[in-house]
């Protein structure tokens, strides 16, 4: 995938403020805005190439989802993953 992002013939990759800027949008309306809703309702506009590259970025790193009806959602919890793998009643399988 990230080669894919590479490949692209991107004209701007975005800054880091602006990923983090997705990044909280996308956690606070989690699961409520297909992916061009989500580019529309963003504070601060951006080129709709430069989000898609956000966009597969977060897929790519698993930070995000996209359901079946095309809505984009935050899944990204270390701290409630590390809780759940610490506990010993909820096996796992080596």
């Amino acid at each position: 995938m990230v080669q894919l992002i590479i490949d692209k013939n991107v004209l701007h990759y975005p800054q880091l403020d602006t990923v983090l800027m997705v990044e909280e949008f996308i956690k606070k309306y989690d699961g409520e805005y297909k992916k061009k809703a989500l580019w529309e309702h963003l504070p601060k506009k951006m080129m709709y190439q430069t989000f898609c590259v956000i966009i597969d970025y977060l897929i790519y790193s698993r930070k995000i989802s996209v359901d079946v009806k095309g809505k984009i959602g935050w899944i990204y919890y270390p701290e409630e993953a590390r809780k759940y793998y610490a506990r010993k009643d909820l096996g796992r399988r080596k």
